[in-house]
């Protein structure tokens, strides 16, 4: 593993530890050439992800991406770093082992929906407000009184 500082190609792995679900290796680095640590994840990828976009487009899975966009949405909820880890780590597990290399971006935003449905309320919304596109209150209107009547989806 090359070093981010200095670019040297020899560093040393000190400690190495699964993460908390399990489905990766944290390792500890350390470069002999210029002292300085870090940490490199490691993830088991079962097959490459295209994601077919609303448009058209084909792009590359991004699970950073995914993860990010769920945060957005839980910011200040009190749901936890590892809970969004194991909900991304679980999608993005459910989609490799679909059998499908070509995934659409719908798909991949409804299983986040029921994901956060059952999560965290507030965190369903906010992702259902750039998902589905809300451009004025009415839709937020129609879409929590669904929720209310139990049909939220």
């Amino acid at each position: 593993m090359r070093c981010p500082f200095c670019g040297h190609e020899d560093t040393q792995v000190k400690d190495s530890r699964p993460t908390e679900d399990g489905a990766a290796i944290r390792r500890r680095r350390f470069c002999p050439a210029c002292g300085q640590r870090f940490t490199t994840v490691e993830r088991i990828v079962l097959r490459e992800l295209t994601v077919i976009k609303s448009d058209g487009r084909r792009v590359a899975f991004d699970r950073e991406k995914l993860a990010r966009s769920i945060r957005i949405a839980l910011r200040k909820r009190p749901v936890t770093d590892e809970q969004i880890e194991r909900i991304v780590n679980g999608i993005q597990r459910q989609l490799e082992t679909s059998g499908e290399s070509e995934i659409p971006s719908k798909m991949i935003g409804e299983m986040v929906m029921e994901v956060l449905k059952d999560l965290d309320p507030v965190g369903y919304v906010r992702f259902a407000s750039v998902y589905r596109d809300f451009r004025e209150a009415k839709d937020f209107e129609r879409f929590v009184g669904a929720l209310g009547n139990g049909r939220g989806s």
